[in-house]
């Protein structure tokens, strides 16, 4: 896993109309499974994001939900003090604030890349 810079992704998804942010949610979905170890969510990230273009985004809400089982499976793994914040990263994601969700997943697996 990489540690990436939450203001550079949303900047660069912002300045580059989307495009970076496609890139952001395949590498996002890719961590969070190497974290896990494929517990919760198997799927490679280029699979969720052709999943969400088929489903005009509906896969995308089941996967923000998916992504915060992911990670607080691979915090408990590792011990560390877990929060189950998958209801708001698809709360969040429901209403239109995914990017939201995004910044809060890649604070938690930089978390997680920090502690091993």
């Amino acid at each position: 896993m990489k540690e990436r810079n939450i203001a550079l992704c949303v900047i660069l998804s912002i300045i580059t109309c989307g495009i970076y942010g496609i890139y952001w949610f395949i590498v996002l979905t890719d961590d969070a499974v190497q974290a896990s170890s494929g517990k919760e969510y198997n799927t490679s990230g280029g699979t969720a994001f052709l999943l969400t273009l088929i489903t005009c985004g509906i896969y995308g809400i089941y996967w923000y939900y998916k992504m915060g089982k992911s990670i607080y499976s691979a915090q408990i793994d590792r011990g560390l003090n877990a929060t189950d914040n998958s209801v708001l990263y698809l709360v969040l994601g429901l209403f239109g604030f995914g990017i939201v969700s995004d910044c809060l997943l890649q604070n938690e697996l930089n978390k997680l890349s920090k502690n091993g």
